[in-house]
């Protein structure tokens, strides 16, 4: 049996991305892990990504989650690192 766990490993992201895909797609599990590695691979799809990530990190602020806001952070800039074309502006 296919486990979440083998569904993330399958993709090039971390499970801290996937969970915030999930968190800001309202998704969990195999459907969060499977959109992600979607839009992964569409065009334009790691900005998507971090445009989400940048939300849910406002949103975190808003309701005065500080702590969360800096995991997620965290996250954003790893996925920044790992994934340069997700820039504002790369091509």
């Amino acid at each position: 049996m296919i486990t979440l766990d083998d569904i993330v490993d399958m993709t090039s992201l971390t499970r801290e991305e996937i969970a915030a895909i999930a968190e800001h797609e309202h998704v969990e599990g195999v459907n969060a892990a499977a959109l992600a590695d979607y839009m992964e691979h569409m065009p334009k799809g790691p900005q998507a990504i971090q445009r989400m990530i940048c939300e849910d990190i406002r949103d975190a602020l808003h309701r005065d989650d500080v702590a969360h806001a800096k995991e997620l952070y965290a996250v954003l800039k790893h996925f920044m690192q790992t994934h340069p074309g997700a820039a504002r502006g790369a091509e």
